[in-house]
């Protein structure tokens, strides 16, 4: 039978780990790992945090770390991510966060701070899927059915008994993040996008009123699930370096940018995430639909929220192109990001122009 668990790759240039000082590191505070041969490949090709798999003797961890260059550090905070991860750790019933093990605050040791926790086993559907994995529509049903019901059991999650009360400011969430976003892009402009302006503005105008807060993912997608072999539940979530206490409907929304449909014209195509866009998927609106049968929550117009999710997701594309535009990476897919700002842009307006989050082919 193939194997279509997640596997990492060699570690690429510029992104290295000392597994020697990992060792040391590894030997004074997971003492059992002491005495044995550390090997370090890499996971995935993302934008965010890097995720390595750190092999110790027959042991299987998973390390964390920000990447070279940032200058970010409230996006790339790893202590604050451990802590997370901590604390859903011990709320009762919930068991689909990996178990951590260590934190490092010490960047003299690798190069800056990182975690490791426990590997989970599993299928991540990433742009690139598995050869001969099976994407069947009924598979992308289920696939897709499952990955909504996990996002509303983690706006379902008691606050108090995970002890995470304390991590954000829901009051006034929505209109910070606007504004907060707005200021990143302003940060990061490199070239003119009056489309992109024209969307913040929209945005500002139309502000709605904070929901009900709860924990949010804040990247919840595909290739944030891990799911078992079968492609019929999720076992984890990954990626909390972005999770708070917020408005829900502002991480609904996230999902919903990520989530391309098969009839979205081809502008939408040219930024897909995940295989969200195969026959049998939840259209977004099926998706709000079952999000709002799953957590009792009036979820009301998803407009703002979906266009307010590729807006966000524009100014993390300016922010890459930046990085690139300064010498801070060699990757050349960074040096396509401005072309991602101004589909995501475009795209976004294209929604507020139909005043729908659907059929925006018609």
């Amino acid at each position: 039978m193939p194997d279509f668990t997640d596997q990492p790759s060699a570690v690429r240039e510029g992104q290295g780990i000392d597994a020697g000082a990992l060792g040391d590191w590894l030997a004074k505070n997971l003492p059992e790992l002491a005495s044995s041969e550390v090997r370090v490949a890499q996971f995935g090709r993302g934008y965010s945090n890097l995720t390595y798999l750190v092999r110790v003797g027959e042991r299987e961890l998973v390390l964390r770390r920000a990447p070279p260059g940032v200058k970010i550090k409230s996006a790339h905070d790893m202590g604050r991510e451990h802590r997370i991860l901590s604390a859903l750790a011990r709320v009762p019933g919930w068991t689909k966060t990996p178990r951590p093990l260590a934190a490092c605050d010490d960047e003299s040791v690798l190069g800056s701070s990182f975690y490791v926790m426990e590997r989970v086993r599993g299928v991540i559907l990433r742009a690139r899927t598995p050869e001969g994995l099976d994407l069947s529509p009924p598979v992308m049903r289920r696939v897709s059915e499952a990955t909504i019901d996990t996002l509303a059991e983690i706006h379902s999650l008691d606050l108090r008994a995970a002890g995470l009360e304390g991590i954000g400011k829901p009051e006034g969430y929505v209109r910070r993040q606007v504004e907060g976003w707005t200021d990143r892009y302003r940060k990061a402009q490199t070239d003119d996008v009056p489309q992109l302006e024209e969307l913040g503005r929209w945005l500002f105008a139309n502000l709605p009123k904070d929901t009900a807060p709860a924990l949010i993912h804040n990247d919840f997608k595909y290739d944030n699930v891990v799911l078992d072999e079968g492609l019929s539940r999720v076992v984890s979530v990954l990626d909390w370096e972005m999770a708070t206490v917020g408005d829900p409907l502002m991480d609904l929304g996230t999902t919903l940018g990520y989530w391309v449909e098969a009839d979205d014209p081809p502008l939408f195509q040219a930024t897909v995430f995940g295989p969200t866009n195969l026959p049998g998927n939840l259209t977004r609106r099926e998706l709000v639909a079952r999000y709002a049968d799953k957590t009792g929550r009036e979820v009301g117009d998803v407009l703002f929220y979906y266009a307010n999710a590729l807006y966000k997701l524009a100014v993390v594309a300016q922010q890459l192109y930046k990085r690139w535009k300064d010498g801070l990476t060699k990757e050349e897919r960074y040096a396509a990001m401005l072309m991602g700002v101004q589909a995501l842009t475009r795209a976004a307006l294209v929604a507020v122009e139909k005043g729908r989050i659907d059929r925006l082919g018609d």
